[in-house]
């Protein structure tokens, strides 16, 4: 999962939903131009730095700011993009779904995970 926005500021939502996905087994790639490595992991400036695929693109910024980082995941080929909960961008998410990516708005991964497989 490669988390897009990801802070180092344990206040900030981003932090707290990175952590429990780490620690239900997810891989984490941290999307920080500012950090060099979280929780373990070496942190990029953008999508297109991480020399390996990504399935999953979690997306912690605000709305207007979505669409460069659906452009990156398209050229990334990523499988799904994930906007966090308040997080909606209409035309992004068309030009993600265009390209055959699935693409999750304004819902929070970590609750979604929770209901889903009770972690």
């Amino acid at each position: 999962i490669a988390v897009v926005g990801l802070s180092n500021n344990p206040a900030r939502p981003s932090y707290g939903v990175t952590r429990y996905m780490q620690a239900q087994g997810y891989t984490i790639v941290p999307i920080n131009p500012e950090l060099t490595e979280l929780f373990g992991e070496k942190a990029y400036p953008d999508l297109l730095s991480v020399p390996f695929p990504i399935d999953l693109v979690d997306v912690f910024r605000r709305s207007e700011l979505v669409g460069p980082h659906v452009d990156e995941a398209i050229q990334k080929g990523v499988k799904t993009v994930w906007m966090q909960l308040g997080v909606r961008n209409e035309q992004a998410a068309q030009r993600a779904r265009d390209a055959g990516i699935e693409v999750v708005m304004d819902r929070c991964i970590l609750v979604e995970h929770r209901r889903l497989l009770g972690g």
